[in-house]
Parts: C-alpha cells; sequence; structure tokens
C-alpha cells in the first residue's frame, strides 16, 4: 500500500508531510519517558523485521493480487504507539528514499495511512480493549485480527480519499472504493494472522515486553536478549531467503489501479512530481529490491520481477540485508537520540 507520486497533487502531498511531521513531533515528545537501554535495541530490530517482512508478498487467491505485512500493530503492541510510530516511519523511509518503494511526495501519506491508523487507532481502541481483561492466546488472536483488520482498512480508505482530494479524475471514487476496501480486507486476515503469531510468541518468551509497552513504562531489568536474537536472524533469513519466493502478482493497491485503469502505475505529471522523481532514481541504490542496471534502474531478479519465480538473486538478497541494517540503524538511532536528549535536559534540573 505504498502510494507512488503520481497519485498525489503536491498540494495534498505537502499537507500530509506536514501532519506526518506533526504525529512524528508528538510521538517523540510521549515516547522519551519510555526509552530505555532495552527497548532502544527492541526498536531497531523490529524496524529491521518488519523491513524485511515487508518484502514478501503473499498470494490473494482467486484475485490474482498479492499482499504484504503492514507492520504499524505489531510494532504498536510491542513497543507502544509512540515509539511504534517512530519505528514504522524508519521503515517506509528508508524503503522510499534508497529503495524507491513508495514517491517521496507520497512518504508524508504512506507513513500517515501505514502507522497512524494501527498505531493511534486500532491499536488502542480495539487491540487494548479485547485484551484489557488479561492475556491469553484466544485475545491476542481476536484483538489482533480485528486490530488488523480495522487498521487496515483505514489505512486503504484514506488513500482513496486522498487521490479524491488530489482530483485524479483516472480514479473515480465509487469504482476505486470498491477496489480497494475488500482486496485489503483479504491482506488485513493474513496481516492479523502473522501479527498475532509473532505476539503470541512473545507474550510466551517475554510477557513483560506486552505489558509495559501497553501502560508505557521503562523495561527495566528485563533480559530480552533471547527475543532480539530470535527476531534478528528472522529478519536476516526473511530478507535474505525468503524474499526470494515473494508473490509476484501486483499488490493490492496496485491491483486496484490496474482494474480501474488498466495500468498498474499513473503516468505522474511534469513539474514538482518529475523533480521529485529525479531525485529519488539518484539516491535508491536498491531500486524495487534489486540492483540498479546501466541506466540506473532495476536489474532483472528485482522484487516483484514477474518474469522469474522464485526470484532467486544476488540483488533481493543484498536489498533484504542491508535495507533491514539501515532500518535498524535508523530507528535504534532515532530512539538513542531521543533518550540521551531526555538525559540531558534530566540532568540540567538536577
Amino acid at each position: 500500500m505504498h502510494m507512488a507520486d503520481a497519485l498525489l497533487s503536491p498540494a495534498v502531498g505537502g499537507t500530509m508531510w506536514a501532519v506526518t511531521a506533526g504525529v512524528a513531533a508528538y510521538s517523540i515528545k510521549k515516547v522519551q519517558g519510555e526509552l530505555d537501554e532495552q527497548k532502544v535495541p527492541l526498536m531497531g530490530v523490529l524496524g529491521a523485521f518488519v523491513f524485511a517482512a515487508q518484502m514478501i508478498n503473499f498470494t490473494i487467491p482467486g484475485t490474482g493480487s498479492s499482499g504484504h505485512l503492514g507492520g504499524g500493530l505489531l510494532l504498536a503492541i510491542l513497543l507502544g504507539p509512540y515509539a511504534g510510530f517512530l519505528t514504522m516511519a524508519s521503515v517506509l523511509i528508508i524503503q522510499g528514499l534508497f529503495f524507491a518503494d513508495g514517491g517521496l511526495l507520497a512518504m508524508g501519506c504512506n507513513i500517515f495511512n501505514l502507522g497512524f491508523y494501527t498505531c493511534f487507532i486500532a491499536y488502542p481502541l480495539i487491540y487494548k480493549t479485547m485484551v484489557r481483561r488479561g492475556y491469553t492466546t484466544r485475545r491476542i488472536f481476536a484483538g489482533s485480527l480485528l486490530a488488523a483488520i480495522v487498521g487496515l482498512q483505514l489505512g486503504s480508505f484514506s488513500v482513496v480519499l486522498e487521490t479524491l482530494l488530489s482530483g485524479i479524475t483516472n480514479l473515480p471514487f465509487g469504482t476505486f472504493v470498491m477496489l480497494m476496501q475488500p482486496i485489503h480486507l483479504a491482506i488485513g486476515v493474513v496481516e492479523g494472522l502473522i501479527t498475532a503469531a509473532v505476539v503470541t510468541y512473545i507474550w510466551k518468551t517475554r510477557p513483560e515486553i506486552l505489558e509495559k509497552a501497553a501502560t508505557g513504562e521503562l523495561l527495566g531489568g528485563i533480559t530480552i536478549k533471547k527475543v532480539l536474537t530470535v527476531l534478528a536472524v528472522a529478519a536476516v533469513i526473511t530478507g535474505g531467503v525468503f524474499s526470494w519466493f515473494a508473490s509476484t502478482y501486483p499488490d493490492g493497491l496496485e491491483w486496484s489501479l490496474l482494474n480501474a485503469t488498466g495500468k498498474e502505475e499513473l503516468e505522474a505529471p511534469d513539474g514538482v512530481h518529475q523533480a521529485l522523481a529525479y531525485l529519488q532514481e539518484k539516491i535508491a541504490f536498491f531500486p524495487d529490491y534489486g540492483f540498479k542496471n546501466n541506466a540506473g534502474e532495476a536489474a532483472g531478479g528485482a522484487l516483484g520481477d514477474e518474469g522469474m519465480w522464485p526470484a532467486v538473486d544476488a540483488g533481493t538478497s543484498v536489498s533484504g540485508l542491508v535495507g533491514g541494517a539501515m532500518t535498524l540503524i535508523l530507528a535504534a538511532a532515532t530512539g538513542l537520540i531521543i533518550r540521551t536528549v531526555k538525559r540531558g535536559k534530566g540532568q540540567r534540573f538536577v
């Protein structure tokens, strides 16, 4: 559900950049009291895991479409909504800048659509409500499933509204919404199952992580080395190997565009759109999660290439490993900087 710039006007894209920056600033302020030596590396490793997991598109049977984990709900459950949103933003920033996954003008929309609804609507209002009487496997499953579906429905509907407000006449509201919502309902069900599986494992291994994320407490002296190791290994294997087996079908947004317009992507207009596309082409060293060819485009074997499956390709593996490492560094650095600034302020008042 990564939007391309062609789906947005500069006014809507710029407005969503400002809105998302505001949500990020609010999250930075609120998360300051929740970060300690344990949660900062957890942000990094979970960011790397979500980056790798998003490389694996799964086929939606009978549709010719595919979907992938969003990850915002999972991050909110394990980190709390504020750290979860900032980690989700780290994932999407790395994807947009260096892998050309989602446009630069659309980056504010993508962070908002995938991060805000899951962290600040679905997590507190649905998931936490369903598990408030105590964690059980059944409640985690039900809460994850329903929250994932609602979060993705809100995010996909937001995509439709943003294109409507941008005046994208190729996408009539009624047609686009009738394609986007059902296909993302199916994707949301799978996301809920994956989220429930990961959360259940963490709950059985270190239940304190979920409990303290829900209350905004520091992790304190809890030993989470096993959790960090398992998630890091999962990120490496997923990004380095499992990514070869991603479905080659278009994702839910591309599928909806294809059925509404006959094309998986719309052509971007001149001006701001072309300038940002040129900038992204220069920055993105692994476009579409593969090596660049001499023309600066994604070489064969890149993720989503319909010519080969599985896409056993060094470019795909290197993209998964490098992207995961970059996300880990950005998410952890974000947490570390916030924590350091908070401690500096505290010491000045001693």
